[in-house]
């Protein structure tokens, strides 16, 4: 069992800076990592890097930073107990590189404030669906098959570590189902560190087919959580689910699309245009956006647009 949370200043600072005003998420990590030159075909995808290259992840996190992002989201989303012990890493290394994920951010975020980055800078450690250890594509899906209890059982112990890591917010992220949802929930009861809920959808529904505002009403008396919303959608999925997101809680949204590009699966490749814009930024504000970045091929140049954005709106 991990050691408790340290206790740390930054934590409370996390919820009264989201109270006083948005903040800017960072983009794609994974992008960002293979334009700097590194494969990321692997199961274990950015996580990887965690071991093989852990400076290129600091240097992932700087950039973001440096671009305007006030909080950046760990490559932890792929790194789990069973996905690094198919590789052959052990329990106690494999807590090493998850917290290793938050120091990583942690650096930067000192790194991009001596700088002169206006801070604070905030690290949220990311948990990616039970589908992400997988690699199959079943975290676009849901419906793996696993009771409630199951799902609990996997998430508990990686976020425990996570949480003594010393983040400032846990990110539950790119969830499909709202039965993972219910899961990752109780997971972080007594963790001591505050999460957003973030679903993946398509249109205004889950991506396992479940209402959207349902399945984020879920999380609406769980004190933990601090903000609700959608990541890795396209830009129009987020325009509908931003108000949706905070019909259904009242709480803050986070809401982080995707460029808008479309996943050839058998030719490996993207296709189409980016639809994400910044000018989407006010609308998203103003149906109850707090937490905006983006999410997979969102890059440096449309973080650094969007935190002008965030800025003109005031």
């Amino acid at each position: 069992m991990p050691a408790a949370p340290p206790s740390a200043a930054a934590r409370p600072g996390f919820a009264a800076a989201l109270a006083a005003g948005p903040l800017v998420l960072d983009g794609g990590l994974s992008n960002q990592l293979e334009d700097a030159g590194h494969d990321l075909s692997d199961a274990l995808w950015s996580a990887r890097l965690l071991a093989d290259a852990p400076e290129a992840v600091a240097e992932a996190h700087l950039g973001y930073f440096r671009a305007g992002a006030q909080v950046a989201i760990t490559a932890s989303y792929q790194a789990s107990f069973e996905g690094f012990a198919r590789r052959g890493v052990g329990r106690a290394e494999a807590e090493r590189l998850l917290a290793l994920s938050v120091r990583l951010a942690r650096d930067a975020a000192r790194r991009a404030e001596a700088e002169g980055a206006a801070g604070p800078l905030f690290v949220a450690a990311s948990a990616g669906p039970y589908g992400a250890m997988l690699a199959d594509g079943s975290e676009y899906r849901g419906r793996y098959g696993l009771s409630v209890a199951e799902l609990e059982r996997f998430h508990r112990p990686r976020l425990e570590v996570l949480a003594a890591a010393g983040p400032d917010v846990l990110a539950l992220e790119t969830v499909p189902d709202a039965v993972e949802a219910e899961a990752l929930l109780r997971a972080v009861d007594g963790l001591g560190v505050p999460a957003w809920l973030s679903f993946s959808v398509a249109g205004d529904r889950t991506r396992a087919g479940q209402p959207l505002a349902g399945a984020l009403g879920l999380a609406a008396g769980v004190d933990a959580v601090v903000a609700v919303g959608v990541n890795c959608c396209s830009p129009d999925d987020a325009d509908r689910a931003v108000p949706v997101a905070a019909r259904a809680t009242g709480k803050p949204v986070v809401v982080y699309p995707n460029s808008g590009e479309s996943w050839d699966a058998g030719a490996r490749g993207w296709r189409g245009g980016s639809t994400f814009r910044p000018e989407r930024v006010a609308g998203w504000l103003a149906d109850g956006a707090r937490l905006v970045g983006g999410c997979c091929r969102v890059g440096e140049r449309e973080i650094a647009g969007l935190a002008r954005a965030v800025r003109d709106a005031g």
